[in-house]
């Protein structure tokens, strides 16, 4: 047996096994199909095991050639990070935050170009994605905002707490002062409510402060994340339960206004991650006291 692998094979067994496919890996490659199939095939010669069923047109991994897989895109995301901190430059820093969707972009996008401002030398890129959160020892993010109820974190991990956020009703000053304008919490009735259903406060949580009051809460808009209900009030379409912070650009520019008053239950929802081996690093310290400065200004 051959102690040295040829990388083109692993490549092009990394692909096939990634899509599924040895036509869409040929195509990904710039290579042809039978060209894939061959390295595969000296992959399995190489070693005495066999990767993959061939059912028809279609290929299936075989238990050991999953296996093969998980290690080699493993490796394969390594040399792609490797790649990416190589391009570095000494005199910029680049610093990866990871932030929810919806503070990404009600809060954080506008306010980046600040940062900027103050630290030329950084160079930010923000991700953004579902859960699961990223693991901030494997995947290269320096830091990590989240929403929700804290969980336990892996150790060597710090979790400073965002300010509270208040939640408070909002609509477009059109809804507000419409045909069925809104004065009091019992003006609700006549308008389309906007559920928000990751918000840590419901719409029925909202009644029990506000016992006199009779809405309809089966009825309505809902959307999974609050920039989108966010946008459908400033689109007139309802009423929004939301939060405060969230929401500063929007009344600022007038386009939603607190109908009731700005104020409300206090929730505690984001929390910022890093890791505290990492901490003193000027980059993501600088960025840390950015930030809470911001908030601090703005609360």
């Amino acid at each position: 047996m051959q102690n040295r692998v040829p990388l083109k094979a692993v490549q092009a067994f990394e692909a096939a096994a990634r899509l599924s496919s040895f036509a869409l890996a040929a195509e990904e490659l710039f290579v042809t199909p039978s060209a894939v199939s061959h390295q595969i095939k000296l992959l399995e010669e190489q070693f005495g095991v066999r990767l993959f069923h061939r059912v028809h047109r279609a290929v299936v991994l075989t238990d050991a050639g999953r296996r093969y897989a998980e290690e080699v895109s493993a490796a394969f995301s390594r040399i792609d990070l490797a790649t990416r901190e190589l391009g570095r430059t000494e005199k910029s820093d680049i610093l990866t935050v990871h932030s929810t969707p919806s503070f990404a972009t009600q809060w954080l996008m506008p306010r980046l170009a600040r940062f900027s401002a103050a630290h030329p030398d950084i160079d930010v890129r923000l991700n953004s994605s579902y859960p699961p959160p990223p693991d901030l020892l494997t995947q290269g993010v320096d830091i990590d905002i989240r929403w929700g109820m804290r969980r336990l974190q892996p150790a060597g991990t710090m979790v400073l707490l965002f300010p509270p956020e208040t939640i408070v009703p909002l609509c477009t000053p059109e809804l507000a002062n419409g045909p069925h304008p809104l004065r009091t919490p019992e003006d609700l009735q006549h308008h389309t409510l906007i559920h928000s259903e990751v918000c840590l406060v419901s719409w029925r949580d909202w009644m029990r402060q506000h016992r006199k009051v009779k809405l309809d809460i089966s009825r309505g808009l809902r959307f999974d994340r609050s920039f989108m209900a966010i946008s459908a009030a400033v689109d007139g379409l309802g009423v929004c339960l939301e939060s405060l912070l969230l929401v500063q650009r929007e009344l600022e520019t007038g386009r939603l206004v607190a109908p009731f008053g700005l104020e409300g239950p206090k929730v505690q929802s984001y929390t910022f991650n890093l890791l505290k081996s990492r901490a003193e690093l000027p980059k993501i310290r600088s960025f840390q006291d950015w930030i809470f400065g911001e908030l601090e200004r703005v609360a």
